[in-house]
């Protein structure tokens, strides 16, 4: 049974891989579709060390079929400098998957304030005098 310290060890682990694979992707890839606003959110690694789900929040909806599809192409490419810059056993396979997390929290707090209206502008809306009691 694994106990507390192999999953901090994980966690230490996916964090170095998330950081990691933004740094590759951001300074050795060169494909004109990795382009805009995007970030690596997390990484999930399995205790095995075979497989690393990587989660990528892309801002620019049209922006994110190409950078999702460049990053998949890549993905061989990336595992190669991965396993050049960390030391572990074996370098996991990335799958990268989309994050939709922050785009739709953007989305919630748009709707809220579209949604929220003041006191004082619901107040002044109604025909009643602010301040004056």
């Amino acid at each position: 049974m694994p106990n507390r310290n192999s999953y901090q060890r994980i966690d230490r682990i996916s964090e170095e891989v998330r950081r990691e694979v933004d740094r590759i992707i951001r300074d050795e890839l060169n494909d004109p579709r990795i382009s805009g606003t995007f970030s690596i959110t997390r990484a999930e690694v399995t205790r095995d060390l075979r497989y690393a789900k990587i989660f990528v929040s892309v801002l620019e909806e049209n922006k994110r079929e190409g950078l999702m599809d460049a990053l998949k192409n890549a993905s061989g490419f990336i595992r190669h400098a991965l396993a050049k810059e960390m030391i572990i056993r074996q370098s996991p396979e990335l799958i990268f998957t989309e994050d939709r997390n922050i785009a739709y929290g953007a989305h919630i707090a748009q709707v809220l304030r579209e949604v929220y209206v003041p006191e004082t502008e619901a107040e002044t809306e109604d025909g009643e005098e602010s301040g004056d009691a």
